[in-house]
């Protein structure tokens, strides 16, 4: 069964993160910049929360507050669902839809983050699966050519 650290080697263990001090404006710069919806929040090399767009329509923009002087620690997400690398990708999948989240930090039995996977992540593998899947069916079927 394939597992999650299968999508970490593909696309590599970086993750954007954010202090919880920052402001939410700083915050929303740094997905800006990085084309990214999600920021983890660590404090003393621990996930403390996780940053989302969601958090930034609901939580600053739905309670009309000032985003240059918000800090990320007043609207975050701190309810966190992680997984870790050795989790079965289906189960990840699942804890995404059960949770109606996009983004899942990995983290390791040391609490120390390893990465984070999104649901475009988990489409994408699904689909190379099948491609794959349906090349080997086309050669078993009709031959190589």
């Amino acid at each position: 069964m394939a597992q999650v650290r299968e999508i970490l080697a593909k696309k590599g263990e970086q993750v954007y993160s954010i202090g919880k001090n920052a402001t939410v404006l700083e915050a929303a710069q740094v997905m800006n910049q990085h084309k990214i919806g999600a920021l983890v929040v660590i404090e003393a090399g621990r996930v403390e929360g996780i940053f989302t767009e969601r958090d930034v329509l609901r939580r600053v923009v739905g309670e009309q507050r000032n985003p240059a002087s918000t800090k990320v620690a007043e609207v975050m997400t701190t309810d966190v669902a992680c997984c870790q690398p050795d989790t079965p990708i289906e189960e990840a999948a699942s804890v995404m839809k059960h949770h109606r989240i996009r983004h899942l930090p990995v983290v390791g039995p040391d609490r120390r983050l390893h990465g984070m996977i999104s649901i475009g992540d988990i489409n994408a593998h699904h689909a190379d699966n099948q491609a794959v899947q349906i090349h080997f069916l086309n050669e078993y079927l009709y031959g190589r050519t």
